[in-house]
């Protein structure tokens, strides 16, 4: 069964690749997409954070105004069968005294209160020390920008095992789409960013075999 799984696995990440054009008429059943978006919701992060939104957007009205802002994704967001925005969370709610904190960390465990004060400063001493983040918003951004990207790849991989094609971008300009979603969507720009576009559907085009480096060059035993 173990072999059969792997099997499985590498298969999937055989089949997904970046596709630049979807079949429009091919639709992702409900059932289908709820999977991939469980993938991102059971992802992990620092802390146990969870600094991100995914905004799905159906409307084409709405994704023809981000296409405007979006260079990367001319051919993607208006065939694409389910078209999301990956927003992270920014600057002072990230805090180790942040809402984020607050909320995710120290409520939702119940710690009593001398732990709290305990791992508060645990989490004050990584980020003003070891991973230099109180030194500026954008290092925090940046931290939250990285995170992101773990529910992206359970996304990915969970539409490849299902035959599903996907698209992440960042060729797009993140302060207009951040002040289109704003106006448009009540997303409080304050609070987040977006960090990258993604695009779900059925390749419209065949794709060539995929090109990666071997393993010998990218692993270091020591």
């Amino acid at each position: 069964m173990s072999e059969q799984i792997k099997s499985q696995f590498i298969s999937a990440l055989e089949f997904r690749h970046a596709c630049k054009e979807f079949d429009s008429e091919r639709k992702i059943s409900p059932s289908d997409f709820d999977f991939i978006l469980q993938s991102m919701r059971l992802a992990p992060s620092s802390f146990g954070l969870e600094p991100w939104q995914f905004v799905v957007i159906q409307d084409m009205t709405l994704r023809e105004k981000i296409k405007e802002h979006a260079w990367g994704g001319q051919n993607q967001i208006p065939t694409a069968s389910h078209f999301v925005v990956a927003m992270h969370n920014k600057g002072a709610g990230l805090r180790y005294d942040g809402p984020l904190f607050d909320e995710y960390l120290f409520k939702r465990r119940e710690l009593p209160p001398e732990m709290e004060e305990k791992y508060r400063g645990f989490v004050e001493q990584f980020q003003e020390n070891d991973f230099d983040l109180l030194q500026s918003q954008r290092n925090l951004d940046d931290w939250a920008g990285k995170q992101i990207y773990i529910p992206l790849a359970h996304m990915l991989i969970a539409a490849a095992m299902l035959k599903i094609d996907s698209c992440p971008m960042e060729g797009f300009n993140r302060v207009e789409v951040g002040k289109l979603l704003a106006d448009e969507l009540a997303i409080d720009a304050e609070v987040y960013s977006p960090a990258f576009l993604i695009a779900f559907g059925y390749r419209k085009n065949q794709q060539p075999n995929k090109l990666r480096r071997s393993l010998d060059s990218l692993v270091k035993w020591a």
